[in-house]
């Protein structure tokens, strides 16, 4: 299971890349669970990565507009990002986000055929009007995508748990291992869940919060200690 941290800056990358995460994942939360980031951002974030650690950016919990959001997925990929993800925030339904995501791929690919792409869902998309989650794995092979993912959308402190329990979360899992594609779990993941969503199976396991001093996701900042605890307690499992 691989660990992806979320940091906001270099300096907070700089921390996560020490700490010893297996992705950095470049995103803004003031603009959202999947906030975007800036271009320069990303792309100095991908220069000081080490070879070998893959830079992921987020495109935003993003509308239903695919012209849109694929004109974003071409300056998240030229600007350096080996992953591309879209959070499927504005789409109401399968056909929505197949739409959304195809045209993402397709961007995707015509600049770096290598670049990974992937579908996010949210656990809590009743509360936002988004696309139901089990619905995720289904438009991310459809689509072409890499990996499918589910989330949370709005940040109050409740987990991915409190929407999806193992249950769920193992069914949404083997859906997308039915598939061919490889899986992410975020959602305020707290420490003490990491062993179950190791369990459950999934691929890589998406954190902010809990690498954050303080824990907290919007006040705190990522710090090299707490990146480093996390990727210990993955590795010992």
């Amino acid at each position: 299971m691989l660990l992806l941290i979320s940091p906001i800056n270099t300096e907070e990358a700089l921390e996560a890349i020490e700490g010893g995460a297996d992705i950095i994942d470049v995103k803004n939360p003031k603009e959202g669970s999947l906030g975007a980031n800036f271009p320069w951002v990303i792309k100095d974030i991908r220069k000081m990565t080490p070879e070998g650690m893959h830079v992921s950016a987020t495109l935003g919990d993003v509308p239903y507009k695919p012209g849109t959001v694929s004109l974003a997925a071409t300056g998240a990929v030229v600007s350096g990002a080996d992953y591309i993800k879209v959070g499927l925030y504005g789409t109401q339904n399968y056909d929505e986000a197949l739409e959304v995501m195809e045209n993402v791929v397709k961007s995707v690919r015509a600049y770096d055929k290598d670049a990974l792409v992937v579908a996010s869902g949210y656990a809590d998309a009743h509360r936002v009007g988004a696309v139901d989650p089990m619905e995720i794995p289904r438009v991310a092979a459809d689509s072409g995508a890499d990996l499918a993912m589910v989330d949370t959308a709005v940040k109050d402190g409740k987990t991915l748990f409190d929407f999806m329990d193992k249950v769920k979360l193992q069914e949404f899992n083997n859906m997308i291992h039915d598939y061919g594609i490889k899986s992410a779990l975020a959602g305020s993941v707290k420490k003490d869940q990491l062993q179950l969503l190791y369990e459950i199976g999934c691929d890589v396991v998406g954190i902010r919060g809990a690498a954050c001093t303080g824990g907290d996701r919007n006040n705190g900042t990522i710090h090299r200690t707490s990146v480093h605890e996390l990727k210990n307690m993955i590795e010992n499992f």
